[in-house]
């Protein structure tokens, strides 16, 4: 049902047929209203979903190298095996999938004046990440005809050492890692592993240090036995019950074992996504703030331009309240338009950067080379729901201004 109201608002917001001169600057101011709300909508959409993007992304990056929590011993050297063992994590309440590995920091030597210092990291399977981004797709970690193991290197590593599928590379040993408890090392240990596969994350912290070898033949080159294992990757069915479960894996097994949830073993890049999460959406929400309090003037403007016509309205009948009412129901109007096109802009922008990636970025200093975006249905309506409110309040100024016009004044001095 067309109300007296909705049908002014129509009328101000079509304008007249044939408007000109102060009239079509109205309309026109009007309508930069509306693009002003559906400017500042669709860039805190797109803001919040890249930050969340961006959340997503670090965070699958960082759980596929090293799960959701990390048990190792606090001695740098291999767990008890008689302590701590799969089986009995995995009856751990929350626990999904239990991964052994060996980790140690060894050196890897192209070349006489090409050496760097990496940390060898022998698993049965590769992190899920990992294998997910290894060319080629098919490689092996067993060992070639001539009895040298594969060895999946990152792809920074592989710019640095000027390595490429089937090329040779040395792994050393440091000399003091002989006389680490545990290990069992007699002096430096050298051995020749083939790069079966290259991987890259654009993560630098990663790319640059890990390569990954079968554990079986991680553990013979380090000398340790075979059941050895310096840690368990564990992947939870809730990632959020993580630090819960390190603590409760630390006070079951006690000292030497440590337990560790991914966000403690990473908390300096979670902090840096947590920071984006919490700066953008104050900053950018003053954006549709500011569009929504410009309706401010903008209605005060249609108020004065239109005092004749609201003077006529009031001594045809009109009360003050539905005066006051159709000023709302104006800025109600303006923020709805705003958000829902605001909305299908910022929808259409993450999509074409979904598909194309047209937004690039630096990977050593965001750790991706495009912007990801995840927009949600829950930051749509809250955008929406917040920049038509802001519209509301912003109208209610004009509307108590419009509603105390006295039309025998206003149309005695016309």
């Amino acid at each position: 049902m067309l109300t007296f109201e909705r049908f002014v608002v129509l009328r101000y917001l079509r304008g007249p047929s044939r408007a000109t001169g102060g009239r079509r600057f109205l309309r026109f101011v009007l309508f930069v209203a509306v693009g002003g709300v559906a400017v500042g909508v669709a860039t805190l959409l797109l803001a919040l979903a890249i930050v969340r993007g961006f959340s997503r992304e670090i965070e699958s990056k960082i759980v596929g190298f090293g799960a959701h929590v990390q048990v190792e011993s606090l001695r740098d050297e291999p767990l008890p095996a008689d302590v701590v063992t799969a089986e009995r994590l995995r009856r751990e309440s929350g626990v999904r999938s239990v991964a052994p590995s060996v980790l140690a920091f060894v050196l890897a030597r192209r070349s006489a004046t090409r050496i760097e210092g990496v940390s060898l990291w022998g698993v049965e399977h590769l992190p899920p990440y990992v294998a997910g981004h290894v060319q080629p797709r098919a490689f092996s970690l067993a060992p070639d005809t001539s009895g040298r193991s594969g060895l999946v290197v990152g792809r920074a590593l592989a710019r640095q050492l000027g390595l490429g599928i089937g090329d040779l590379l040395t792994l050393l040993t440091p000399p003091e890692a002989g006389t680490t408890p545990g290990f069992g090392l007699l002096g430096t240990r050298i051995r020749q592993f083939r790069v079966a596969g290259i991987y890259e994350t654009s993560l630098a912290n990663f790319d640059e240090v890990f390569v990954f070898a079968d554990l079986g033949a991680a553990r013979a080159f380090l000398g340790l036995p075979a059941i050895a294992v310096t840690r368990f990757d564990l992947t939870l069915a809730t990632p959020d019950s993580a630090t819960a479960v390190a603590r409760r894996i630390e006070a079951t097994y006690g000292p030497p074992v440590m337990a560790r949830s991914i966000f403690e073993a990473y908390a300096n890049l979670f902090a840096w996504v947590r920071l984006q999460q919490s700066i953008v959406p104050l900053v950018l929400t003053i954006i549709v703030a500011v569009a929504a309090f410009n309706l401010i003037g903008i209605l005060l403007m249609l108020m004065l331009e239109k005092t004749g016509d609201l003077a006529i309205l009031r001594s045809m009948g009109a009360s003050a309240r539905q005066v006051r009412r159709l000023f709302v129901a104006l800025g109600a109007a303006v923020g709805v338009i705003g958000a829902l096109l605001g909305t299908l802009l910022a929808v259409a922008a993450a999509f074409l950067q979904r598909e194309t990636g047209l937004l690039r970025l630096p990977a050593e200093a965001y750790f991706l080379d495009r912007a990801p975006v995840l927009l949600l249905g829950t930051d749509v309506l809250l955008v929406a729901g917040t920049a038509v409110v802001l519209c509301l309040a912003a109208a209610y100024l004009p509307a108590r201004v419009a509603a105390r016009l006295d039309p025998v004044r206003v149309l005695r001095f016309r």
